[in-house]
C-alpha cells in the first residue's frame, strides 16, 4: 500500500499552511490506513478561484461522482 493524496485547492495559502498540511493529511493517512509515514506521498496543486469549477468541480468532483467519498456543498444542483 502506498498511498498518493492528491489535493487542489484555491491559491493564496502560504508555502508553511501548504507543509503543515501535507503532514496533517499524512498523519491521517497514516492513522486510517495504518501504514508507515514513508509510504505517503502528498501533492497540492492550486487553482485560481476563477478557474476552479473548470478545472476542477466539472472534471474531478462532478464527472467522477463514484470516486468522490464526500461530495461539497456547492455546486450545480441537478
Amino acid at each position: 500500500m502506498m498511498p498518493h493524496v492528491i489535493l487542489k485547492m484555491v491559491e493564496g495559502r502560504s508555502e508553511s499552511q501548504k507543509q503543515a498540511l501535507a503532514e496533517a493529511l499524512t498523519k491521517a493517512v497514516t492513522a486510517s490506513l495504518g501504514c508507515g509515514e514513508d509510504l505517503v506521498s502528498v501533492a497540492i496543486e492550486d487553482v485560481a478561484d476563477a478557474d476552479w469549477m473548470a478545472r476542477v468541480y466539472e472534471p474531478d468532483i462532478h464527472q467522477r461522482r463514484d470516486t468522490i467519498y464526500r461530495m461539497p456543498g456547492y455546486g450545480p444542483k441537478d
